[in-house]
């Protein structure tokens, strides 16, 4: 399911919508493959942290940095629009998406996604190409557990109902918002920890409260299944909050 945020602070606030020398810069998209076998189907909620700890384990991983392999990569991806799209594989499909260079995170119920270095927006490889994006859902079990709010937390819109595939490019963007607010230090704090995090949904008020309150916000550009401009995740780090 592909997804868009709104620009890093390098081409100014992280929060502006709207058009942007980002969208004359050649386009690039960063790949997540969930693993979704039919008979043992992961957590939604667990599915959507993976997603979010995948975009951060790429961020911080030393192929991103300096002169690592995928840091050129990187940097075309953080200069144009950051795009995500969220696939799904099984058996054989899976076995070839995992051989491709790329970080594979397990969530804590078991859920996995697999996210590759940013790719040119027509320049998929085979093995991702042929899968599926569209009709990625997924369900809780069970109620997921109320989140740790001494921690990182990834609030999703209430009032937005979006697929599973959809919700988790939008929560690798909230996770993402919040890596570039983030001092250095801070950044190597929640690295070493293993990048603990917690996604819910909040209710009505907690929401309104949560939207006027200076964090992060990832607005969608409107290109599937949300109208333009939709506030979809609030990005809640403890070392934001005011």
């Amino acid at each position: 399911m592909t997804s868009h945020d709104t620009p890093s602070p390098a081409s100014g606030s992280p929060f502006r919508s709207g058009p942007t020398d980002r969208d004359r810069a050649p386009q690039f998209v960063l790949p997540l493959v969930l693993h979704l076998e039919k008979t043992d189907p992961p957590a939604r909620t667990d599915a959507l942290r993976a997603a979010a700890r995948a975009v951060l384990t790429i961020l911080s991983d030393e192929r991103s940095l300096g002169d690592g392999e995928w840091a050129a990569a990187m940097r075309d991806w953080q200069d144009a629009r950051i795009r995500k799209v969220v696939r799904r594989a099984r058996g054989a499909e899976w076995r070839k998406a995992a051989a491709l260079d790329g970080i594979t995170v397990t969530g804590e119920d078991g859920a996995e996604v697999r996210v590759f270095p940013p790719i040119p927006l027509n320049g998929w490889p085979k093995e991702l190409a042929k899968l599926q994006v569209s009709g990625t859902d997924l369900d809780d079990p069970e109620p997921p557990a109320a989140p740790d709010l001494s921690g990182p937390v990834l609030w999703l819109n209430p009032d937005v109902d979006m697929s599973a595939g959809k919700t988790m490019a939008q929560a690798g963007h909230g996770a993402q918002l919040a890596w570039w607010e983030l001092s250095d230090t801070e950044r190597k704090a929640w690295r070493e920890a293993g990048f603990p995090l917690s996604v819910a949904t909040p209710g009505a008020e907690r929401w309104r409260e949560l939207t006027a309150s200076g964090l992060p916000v990832v607005r969608d550009a409107g290109f599937t299944e949300i109208a333009p401009g939709s506030c979809t995740v609030i990005a809640d780090h403890p070392a934001l909050r005011r």
